[in-house]
């Protein structure tokens, strides 16, 4: 099974930018759909943006237009680039992968391979 590991979080002002990355290694040449959730305090794990193997894309509708997915195949690396950050953005970031052949989407309950976290916290 692939292993995750979650990077980039920070701490920004309201308006700025982050780009979060996640390293995949282990089963990390088969082909998964990838997704970024994340989780605020006291609220359920959402969907963020999902990525499939065919580089379709979708995204939530309160991150469009602010936050791209994007993966380099070769690095084996998914990434967020989130720009135009808003307080209401703060939340543990997790990547997670799909089973090979499923597709997804912004369910967190198909993905079957998590990360750790990574922490983003947008202060007004």
């Amino acid at each position: 099974q692939v292993q995750l590991v979650e990077s980039g979080g920070g701490s920004v002002q309201s308006g700025g930018s982050l780009r979060l990355s996640c390293a995949a290694s282990g089963d990390s040449d088969s082909a998964y759909d990838m997704g970024w959730f994340r989780q605020a305090p006291g609220k359920e794990r959402e969907g963020v943006a999902v990525i499939t193997t065919d580089g379709d894309t979708r995204y939530a509708d309160s991150v469009k237009g602010r936050f791209t997915i994007s993966q380099d195949n070769a690095e084996h690396t998914l990434y967020l680039q989130m720009n135009s950050l808003k307080p209401e953005d703060t939340a543990m970031y997790y990547c997670a992968a799909c089973p090979s052949g499923v597709y997804c989407g912004l369910s967190k309950y198909l993905y079957n391979a998590w990360g750790r976290g990574t922490q983003v916290t947008v202060s007004s």
